[in-house]
């Protein structure tokens, strides 16, 4: 368990890895040189102590926002924000070694339509402006596959509260898993907090989104024989 926890955050503390294996000097002086500039100061505890919400105006131009929660090593966030030079995406991410990946990704595609938050998407949420996000993806999220285990899962009270408050009536919320019980909690709890499933059926778990890039977590899955899931739910 790696604790992320700020002195004055309201929420237990952050289970799940920060850093993984020592990066490559090239990650590191992505870390240094562009993290920065990229990230809104407005997440961080210490820069913002009274939780003012985030200038979204100011971030992004008055765009639409749109969020990834966990965005791994970034490939999916990269594509979307190359595809929709007209939005504004946010990305959030605890394991630095993604955030380095993502880094690097930026770099060559160029994107400039992106922010990151290198930490717990709790810290985002308390900043972000009511009914802000037009868009949110929760795309293979850490399973806790133990069932004592299963409160630390973002589809839980704690965190889809959050999400709900902060996305716009009509948002879209899509999430992709391989593990059939997240599929199970996410149609039972995601309702729940005013969301609405979109399938007519099991048979739309298994089509992906007409602008889906596939991820290493899902062709991990497929090399693994686990049928991957996409869910889509709107916001009431």
């Amino acid at each position: 368990m790696s604790d992320q926890k700020h002195p004055k955050a309201p929420w237990r503390n952050f289970y799940g890895r920060i850093k993984g294996k020592g990066l490559r000097d090239s990650q590191q002086a992505y870390l240094d040189e562009d993290l920065a500039k990229l990230s809104p100061g407005a997440v961080d505890w210490d820069k913002n102590p009274d939780r003012s919400p985030l200038d979204l105006e100011a971030l992004f131009g008055g765009k639409d926002v749109w969020l990834e929660i966990g965005f791994g090593g970034g490939e999916h966030l990269v594509h979307q924000a190359a595809e929709n030079p007209g939005i504004g995406i946010i990305g959030c991410e605890p394991y630095i070694n993604g955030v380095a990946m993502l880094l690097g990704k930026i770099r060559k595609a160029g994107v400039e339509n992106l922010a990151v938050h290198p930490g717990d998407v709790r810290d985002l949420f308390d900043v972000l402006p009511e009914a802000s996000i037009s868009k949110a993806f929760l795309l293979y999220p850490d399973p806790w596959p133990k069932k004592r285990h299963h409160r630390r899962r973002f589809v839980t009270p704690e965190y889809l509260e959050a999400l709900a408050r902060v996305v716009k009536p009509g948002a879209e919320f899509r999430v992709a898993t391989d593990i059939p019980d997240y599929v199970r909690q996410t149609l039972e709890q995601v309702p729940r907090h005013g969301f609405e499933w979109l399938a007519e059926g099991p048979q739309d778990w298994r089509a992906p989104w007409d602008d889906w890039l596939s991820t290493r977590y899902e062709q991990k899955a497929l090399r693994e024989g686990r049928v991957p899931h996409y869910l889509t739910f709107r916001k009431l």
